[in-house]
């Protein structure tokens, strides 16, 4: 049976690596149920006299989760970036007070700051579906529908991830950044949503490896603050929503 209970979890702000390291477990927890699920069913289907005993702490489904948070300055780069697109040495980050780390999933070179909403969908899509590019456009439209409700319109770039304002034409910027990881269909990394950003930290990297694009924020395209929380309730909601998810909060 499919589990489309999620927990969700707010993190606030938190270092880069503490956070990566949550997901990690959280990730090799929900990767380790399916397979013991996988192994239970096996072992069941295997058994002709239909007595077997099988360890009766394996779970009969496996987790969800939905993660906010908030980092410090911090540059990440995805398995298919390029280390040039990071336009500091490692001094000039030390001196700016920025971390820098190569991560695992996909994507080029991104920042999270202060002023910015993360979240991290640690979800096992055999409870939703098993697709990454539907995966990958349902959190983009969730990020979309969230816009509008500030009454902007924003939408996609074709070939590109993300959420993106004016994408035909050259006043293209983007807004909402993804990359994600996924093995055996549970996802980790998520995205990142310019809320109130300093997007001045923007300029010592390439952006997601688009040197010709801009990027924006919620309050440069509306002339004003917003308040993060309020964008992160609406956000879950339109998340929760598009994949029919129950949620619950730990």
């Amino acid at each position: 049976m499919k589990n489309k209970k999620v927990i969700v979890q707010d993190w606030g702000l938190i270092d880069y690596k503490k956070a990566w390291d949550r997901q990690e477990l959280l990730f090799s927890e929900t990767v380790k149920q399916k397979l013991d699920l996988r192994n239970k069913e096996l072992a069941v289907a295997g058994d002709e006299t239909g007595e077997h005993i099988y360890d009766h702490c394996v779970t009969d489904e496996t987790f969800n989760y939905l993660v906010f948070c908030e980092h410090p300055h911090v540059y990440t780069l995805g398995k298919s970036g390029k280390p040039e697109h990071l336009l500091l040495s490692e001094a000039e980050l030390k001196e700016k007070n920025i971390a820098y780390y190569p991560i695992n999933r996909g994507g080029d070179i991104t920042y999270h700051g202060p002023g910015q909403i993360v979240s991290y969908p640690i979800l096992d899509l055999d409870n939703f579906f098993t697709d990454i590019h539907l995966y990958l456009r349902t959190l983009e439209e969730a990020v979309i529908l969230t816009l509008a409700d500030y009454g902007l319109s924003a939408g996609r770039y074709p070939g590109y991830t993300g959420v993106w304002f004016d994408a035909d034409n050259e006043k293209a910027r983007k807004i909402c950044a993804l990359g994600v990881r996924c093995s055996r269909w549970v996802t980790m990394h998520g995205l990142a949503l310019n809320v109130n950003t300093d997007l001045s930290y923007f300029k010592n990297i390439i952006p997601c490896g688009i040197d010709d694009k801009a990027v924006t924020s919620m309050q440069q395209e509306l002339g004003r603050e917003v308040t993060l929380k309020e964008v992160q309730k609406i956000l879950q909601h339109h998340i929760s929503v598009l994949f029919n998810m129950d949620m619950g909060v730990l």
